[in-house]
């Protein structure tokens, strides 16, 4: 997996946190979901990209 795809994936997770993080200071449930659901899709595939590397060596 390439570096760039690495970085993506991990910055997709940490945005998901900052939105997850805003929605819960602002009262905001329906951007705490959001925040929630981005971070689960980002550490998904940062695992899905390990398991790959795992098999390719």
């Amino acid at each position: 997996m390439s570096i760039g795809k690495k970085i993506a994936h991990k910055a997709e997770a940490m945005k998901g946190g900052a939105k997850k993080r805003t929605g819960r200071a602002t009262g905001n449930r329906r951007l705490q979901a959001e925040g929630r659901g981005d971070q689960v899709k980002g550490s998904v595939k940062q695992a899905g990209a390990k398991i790959k590397d795992a098999f390719k060596h």
